[in-house]
């Protein structure tokens, strides 16, 4: 492309491209993306956006197609890349003049010529660094400006690059530059200083930008320039001190309406980030400084030093500042003192010195009686949006940014270290507080709420402390009952304290007594909700839960809740109080039923809702889960809603199924289990599976389990609709699946036949041929051998015709006589029966093995001992002894089915455990005696060939197997 001939096409096409008129702005996107990988293209970029005269949306764009080409061609080994020549011209071109006028366009070319420096600074560009030093010292002012501009974004993007080699150019770099950055930041933070007191605001302005610019080249110099930080590091670091507190008084000086208070507070947060980093990166180089940072944390947000001062996000930082000095792993000495490094000694020593006992008072009662209390602001949002106020974030990483969190977790991690001293200084707090307080002191309502915040946060180190059962029935109970509308804060803040301490310390006998007031008056229900509901999980979730207790108040309490899901607007609130509601069903079960139709009513509604907020429908898909396994067979009656919602969840062509797919399976499995009888309509929806096997995700297992339960459930019609088609994914998925992945397979095959027999074999016979297989080459896993063995005992036991055909298909396979390939089969299984650890499949390999009798076939009769060994083997495991007749019985013999008295926590047999039950009365595992079986077969084998051919036979039998033998068949 032909720089000269080509500017005034490019730059028509960036006008068109700028375009508010889509017919003029596609075509001359096409035409500008056509010619990104054109020779010359970016030359004329960028004389367009460092041509001033030209309007600046058609620089801006210039600039921006610049910056995205650098992502797709600058490296040599992209697809069209730029020539050598290009980049060499185009580098110089970059760094010619640092005067652009527009700061939004200089931001943009900052980070381009970043973009550029990452990938060939300092090797094919070492010019940069030394022009961008040289511009920064010039005395015009838009032009150092954008030269430090510059300077930072190209220092921030080398200090990003994480490989060995290229962090070692860094240090390198930073070790060459770092003394000037210094005298830089020292200038320019001196320069605005004397002109801030000389009242010379604009000037100031311009000083503080580039204090503030300077300062966050240092920050990346001095955190990721370094293994081993130098001296020069900690003058700058320690420097920062005094500059911070002088930069600090200023916002005495500086009203907030200032045009420079803005800047000056963003440059102390910088300040305390380059503290913070240097903390985190370098904790030993740090400890000279732990002192003066404690003391200047301490100080402005402790004292009356920092009043006129502080504003919200500087309280952050210090707090964060004294919580990771307080908190850190590397200041903390060994158990054994002499263990430790002299490093840890000195750091622990100065943190020692500073926290002393008043300190550490001063700063406890400071956080409770100061930064705990509630705002007018909060206080007026409690009143206005009550549901918002009780569902504000304050969970995750939000101490970093927000003030409230930020306070609780530093006086958590205070008072567990120092708990010694803060333990007495929390407990005369609350002593001062104990008795009713008047309810027209608003603040002495709001320094108990936050006293007892204190109590619920530190309920752990205070369990040796405070008796919590008095404390409640002598006080908590009677704060519970106060109903005074200015009451209700503190109504709100004893139900989440008695929360906070019911897994440390609280009775189980006193839980009705919460329970009967924790049932606050529906007439405000929003206002119900912010004292009630998020606290009720947690008695009812919580490992000495006793349902008898919880069931007289359980109508009220899941009355209101459902007045509380209907009322309140807000996601997450639903999402939270769907949570409390699934916590109420899974403790009550089926006692929930008799109170659930206005849920079941709502529920649909609530799912057509929450169309756009799929983490909403994964809340509901839970409480769904609950509530069928509440309702058991009645939850067929939700099946309108139910499977359409199951349907939509387990579609992986749409597209919430990325969020709903989890829930939804688990819905899916437990409606099944809780299912009566099959309709079409659940039928229909296994159509979703044959995605599901091919996604082979974690939810594999989850998808086995359904289909059991399918097959559980109506085998014919399930079979005869799906196995195909499910046989077809199962090859699929035995090519590639692990061992485990393999046993799974195979294991919802053995449940097919062992459900239906002829059925299931034919099914799923493509299959069987690999598993025959593996039994005769010797499958080296024994878990894997395991359940071959299984399948093939089942086809063997209980489809005798259908072995034959495969023993039949097998030979031809093998090119082997059939009684050849039977007699491999049988040695083979001999020689692995103890890979099989199932008591239930070592008895179903003595049954097959002994269907193979009686027999005349040499074979069979050659292997006649090792099918005796191993129906002695499954004897032993399956026998017991009756002590006072000294007969023995199959311990697995099941005669009729019993329902099982339950106590009140154990939950009742879901529909397909009931299933199971009635098919193991089938099975012959459980329906047959083995010893019975065993004696038949010998007794018919010795019909078969008389006394002196079944007396020779059993001659090729170890004695101690046939004593054994006998002993277990007496008496028969």
């Amino acid at each position: 492309m032909d720089i000269n001939s080509a500017s005034s096409v490019v730059l028509q096409a960036l006008t068109q491209a700028t375009s508010q008129d889509t017919a003029v702005l596609k075509p001359a996107e096409e035409q500008l993306k056509q010619w990104e990988t054109q020779p010359g293209f970016y030359s004329v970029l960028l004389n367009i956006f460092n041509n001033h005269m030209l309007d600046v949306n058609v620089r801006w764009l210039a600039v921006l197609y610049f910056k995205n080409g650098i992502d797709r061609y600058w490296r040599r080994v992209a697809p069209h890349a730029l020539s050598e020549e290009e980049k060499m011209s185009l580098r110089a071109g970059l760094i010619t003049n640092f005067n652009e006028p527009v700061n939004q366009i200089a931001t943009q070319i900052a980070v381009l010529i970043a973009k550029v420096a990452r990938l060939d600074c300092p090797r094919q560009w070492p010019e940069l660094i030394p022009i961008l030093l040289e511009s920064v010292k010039v005395q015009d002012g838009l032009q150092q400006h954008r030269a430090l501009l510059t300077f930072y974004h190209v220092t921030k993007t080398l200090a990003s690059k994480r490989l060995a080699a290229d962090r070692k150019l860094f240090q390198d770099l930073a070790a060459g530059i770092y003394s000037f950055a210094c005298s830089l930041w020292n200038h320019h933070t001196d320069t605005f200083l004397q002109q801030v007191c000389a009242g010379d605001e604009a000037a100031a302005i311009n000083s503080l930008e580039r204090t503030l610019l300077s300062l966050k080249v240092l920050r990346k110099l001095t955190v990721h320039g370094f293994n081993e930080p130098h001296e020069n590091m900690e003058v700058m670091v320690s420097e920062d001190q005094p500059r911070e507190n002088r930069a600090a008084n200023q916002c005495r000086q500086v009203g907030s309406q200032n045009p420079c208070r803005e800047k000056l507070e963003k440059t102390i947060i910088l300040y305390t980030k380059v503290l913070l980093d240097f903390l985190e990166y370098h904790p030993y180089p740090f400890i000279p400084l732990i002192r003066c940072s404690l003391e200047f944390a301490v100080s402005y947000v402790f004292t009356e030093v920092g009043e006129g001062v502080v504003f919200e996000r500087f309280i952050v930082q210090c707090m964060n500042l004294v919580k990771m000095i307080v908190k850190n792993d590397a200041y903390k000495p060994a158990k054994n003192i002499e263990d430790s490094k002299p490093e840890i000694l000195e750091a622990h020593r100065i943190k020692t010195e500073f926290f002393t006992h008043p300190t550490l008072t001063e700063i406890g009662r400071r956080l409770v009686s100061h930064y705990f209390l509630l705002t007018e602001e909060e206080l007026a949002m409690w009143e206005e949006d009550p549901e918002s106020f009780a569902v504000e974030e304050t969970g995750g990483d939000s101490w970093k940014y927000s003030l409230r969190p930020c306070t609780e977790v530093l006086f958590l991690d205070i008072f567990h270290n120092y708990s010694q001293t803060l333990t007495p200084v929390l407990l005369d707090m609350v002593q001062n507080l104990q008795g009713p307080t008047n309810v027209e002191d608003p603040v002495r309502l709001l320094i108990k709420d936050a006293v007892y915040n204190a109590v619920g946060l530190a309920a752990y180190e205070l369990f040796d402390n405070v008796d919590f059962d008095s404390w409640f029935k002598n006080q908590l109970l009677a704060e519970l009952q106060v109903s005074h509308h200015s009451y209700k804060l503190i109504r709100r803040r004893v139900i989440w304290l008695i929360g906070q301490w019911i897994s440390v310390k609280f009775k189980s006998d006193l839980r009705p007594l919460l329970y009967e007031n924790n049932l606050p008056s529906s007439t405000n229900v929003l206002l119900a909700f912010t004292i009630t509901c998020l606290n009720m999980s947690l008695p009812v979730d919580d490992f000495e839960f006793r349902t008898e207790q919880f069931l007289p108040y359980l109508e009220s309490i899941f009355s209101l809740l459902f007045q509380l899901l209907q009322q309140v607007t807000e996601c997450d609130t639903k999402m939270q109080v769907l949570h409390v509601i699934s916590c109420v069903i899974e403790r009550v079960n089926i006692q929930i039923r008799p109170y659930v139709g206005c849920l079941v009513q709502y529920l649909p509604l609530l799912w057509k809702q929450s169309e756009e907020h799929n983490m909403l429908r994964c809340a509901i898909l839970t409480t769904l889960v609950h509530l069928v396994q509440g309702l058991g067979a009645e939850s067929k009656n939700l099946y309108p809603f139910l499977l359409p919602v199951i349907q939509l969840s387990t579609d992986v062509s749409q597209p919430p199924h990325v969020y709903l797919l989890e829930d939804g399976l688990e819905l899916w499995l437990v409606t099944l289990e809780n299912c009566p009888s099959i309709t079409p309509e659940l039928l229909r929806v296994f159509q979703n599976m044959s995605a599901l096997l091919e996604l082979s995700s974690e939810n594999l297992r989850t998808c086995f389990q359904i289909i059991n339960g399918y097959t559980y459930l109506s085998a014919t019609e399930f079979l005869q609709n799906y196995a195909e088609g499910l046989c077809r994914s199962f090859c699929e998925l035995l090519k590639d699946i692990t061992n485990e992945g393999q046993v799974q397979v195979l294991k919802v095959v053995e449940i097919a036949i062992k459900v239906s027999p002829l059925l299931g074999a034919h099914m799923f016979q493509p299959l069987l041929p690999n598993v025959f297989r593996g039994i005769i080459d010797g499958e080296r896993y024994p878990v894997v051998m395991s359940t071959y063995l299984g399948v093939i005992g089942r086809v063997l036991l209980q489809n005798s015709s259908f072995f034959s055909s495969l023993l039949t298909q097998m030979a031809g396979e093998f090119n082997q006589e059939m009684d050849q390939l039977l007699g491999s089969l049988i040695e083979m299984w001999v020689e692995r029966m103890d890979n099989i650890t199932q008591p239930e499949r070592r008895k179903l390999s003595a049954l097959a093995l002994l269907s193979l009798l009686p027999s005349d076939n040499s074979v069979i009769q050659d292997k006649f001992c090792g099918i005796i060994n191993i129906c002695v083997e499954a004897l032993h495991d399956v026998m017991t002894e009756d002590p006072e007749t000294g007969t023995f019985k199959d311990c697995m013999l099941m005669t009729h089915f019993e329902e099982p008295k339950l106590t009140d926590d154990e939950e009742p047999p879901t529909e397909q455990d009931k299933r199971k039950k009635l098919l193991a009365l089938e099975d012959p595992v459980h329906s047959v005696s083995l010893q019975r079986y065993v004696y038949e077969k010998l007794k018919a084998q010795q019909l078969l060939m008389g006394d002196q051919g079944f007396q020779a036979l059993m001659e090729t039998v170890d004695t101690e197997i046939v004593r054994q033998l006998q002993e277990f068949l007496q008496g028969l």
